[in-house]
């Protein structure tokens, strides 16, 4: 193990448990802990959204950290800064604060997936300016700054232009990582130029004058990672796979990467969850079942023993399979199961499932709300998991799901075919749909349904799943030996 003598500083728009939009918000509450496990000292930067309940989680002011004067384009706004540590750790967490920004619909937006970008704009100058600034005022000097997906985009060029003269960023080294592709953070150019300084704005990567603020992370950081060896292949391979990426990462040759993800094994244990009802292990697996009635009677669906209850976890939208679960709903209805959809995003696709489960009370129910609390219970109480997204850069649905002993069916994208042993006689832990059809997936859903029927074989499958090792500790190790090599 290496000596704590190097220090990270890790820069996300979003962080479990404090607020989740996709699973990068689970990420950041686990791999910022596997890297200190290695001998790293991490902290952690994110905006403070109006949202995020201070007395909840224990966030305090620290007066040295107030009045922080962060310089746009043509004015300057005060920062302030709140911290807490990261649930079950001692990592200092801080939380960027300005109320203009933050106070109200503070989260970040993507102008592909609608939202007010020009506030956007300028929320994402100001909290990327103010990352430098509050480090500075801080005193605390990383080695390293690991920044994820497009909301930090904008730190390894600040990095590499505005503060490449000053003496405390000097020897400071970036990362960037990819956790999806398609959400690049596409802004109109003369939004932006209202708000960067000139020699910030000149570096950006413009392309039919928008800006990409993740091809900019991507161009400027010294290193480049993403969550599947898999997914870096077909981001490289593929330029509609990588939304035009491609070009970029085939540039940056051997310093790309592809790191599997990992779980928290200590947050995601069916035999010390506190957040299920019945806690349970691979030498008593049968109350799992327990957790299936506690599960639909939250529900307000009927408890059927032997009836599989079918999970489906999607964000409501073309790529992350709110389509492909809209296509293949009518056929799900058929089979005999109970069906629960857990997701949300474009009303269109909201308004179809909430129908569908008020037309069919007692077979579907819908979720839309995320809790942690739901999300555990529902990996411990269903029996198959549905992953129907298009493009999965590693995802750790699938890896929570097999943990609890619940079967994953998933498409075959990026990590997925790293995670899942696909079931071939006695072997394997779940099923992989290789064409993006209704049929494809239906079909792989009633090879499960079948085997689900054997009752024997389904229980030794379940303590296969529940016994494979998802911990972070090797990809921690991976990720540890490429900082070292980056610092030298």
């Amino acid at each position: 193990m290496a000596r704590r003598n190097f220090k990270v500083l890790y820069v996300s728009g979003e962080v479990s448990p404090f607020i989740r939009v996709s699973s990068l918000a689970d990420y950041m509450a686990s791999f910022p802990q596997a890297l200190e496990e290695e001998g790293f000292e991490a902290r952690i930067m994110m905006p403070k959204y109006g949202i995020i309940n201070d007395r909840k989680f224990r966030l305090h002011d620290v007066l040295r950290l107030s009045d922080i004067e962060v310089r746009l384009k043509e004015k300057s706004d005060m920062l302030h800064v709140k911290v807490t540590a990261l649930p079950s750790s001692k990592i200092q967490t801080y939380f960027l604060y300005n109320e203009k920004y933050f106070k109200r619909n503070g989260l970040f937006s993507d102008i592909q997936l609608g939202g007010d970008h020009k506030a956007s704009a300028e929320k994402l100058s100001f909290f990327s300016l103010g990352v430098m600034e509050t480090l500075v005022r801080l005193g605390w000097q990383p080695d390293i700054i690991h920044c994820h997906d497009w909301h930090a985009g904008l730190v390894p060029l600040l990095v590499k232009t505005r503060y490449a003269q000053h003496e405390f960023f000097r020897k400071v080294k970036v990362v960037q990582t990819i956790h999806n592709a398609y959400r690049q953070g596409i802004f109109q150019a003369k939004v932006l130029q209202k708000y960067l300084p000139d020699e910030v704005f000149a570096g950006l990567e413009v392309k039919d004058d928008e800006v990409n603020l993740l091809a900019t992370g991507v161009k400027y950081a010294d290193l480049v990672t993403t969550t599947s060896k898999s997914y870096a292949q077909d981001l490289t391979r593929d330029g509609n796979f990588s939304w035009g990426l491609d070009e970029l990462l085939n540039a940056r040759g051997t310093s790309f990467h592809g790191i599997r993800n990992g779980i928290d094994t200590r947050q995601w244990n069916p035999s010390t969850d506190k957040l299920i009802k019945k806690r349970y292990s691979v030498e008593q697996p049968e109350i799992k079942l327990e957790d299936k009635k506690v599960l639909l009677e939250e529900l307000g669906l009927p408890f059927e023993e032997e009836k599989p209850v079918v999970g489906v976890l999607a964000n409501f939208n073309t790529i992350q399979g709110g389509e492909l679960l809209k296509e293949s709903l009518a056929r799900l209805l058929e089979l005999d199961i109970q069906l629960v959809v857990f997701g949300s995003g474009e009303k269109e696709y909201e308004q179809i499932f909430k129908d569908a489960a008020e037309e069919n009370p007692e077979k579907l129910a819908l979720r839309t709300e995320f809790t942690d609390a739901f999300y555990h219970q529902m990996m411990s109480g269903l029996d198959i998991l549905i992953l129907p997204a298009q493009i999965e850069a590693c995802g750790m649905a699938q890896m929570f799901a097999m943990t609890y002993g619940t079967v994953p069916v998933a498409y075959a994208g990026g990590g997925i075919v790293e995670t899942i042993e696909e079931i071939d006689g006695e072997n394997g832990t779940g099923y992989v749909f290789r064409d993006y059809t209704s049929d494809s997936l239906i079909a792989k859903l009633s090879e499960a349904l079948a085997l689900y029927e054997d009752r024997e074989r389904w229980g030794r499958l379940v303590l296969e799943c529940m016994g494979r090792d998802f911990s972070w500790k090797s990809s921690a190790e991976e990720y540890g030996e490429l900082y070292r090599q980056l610092l030298g």
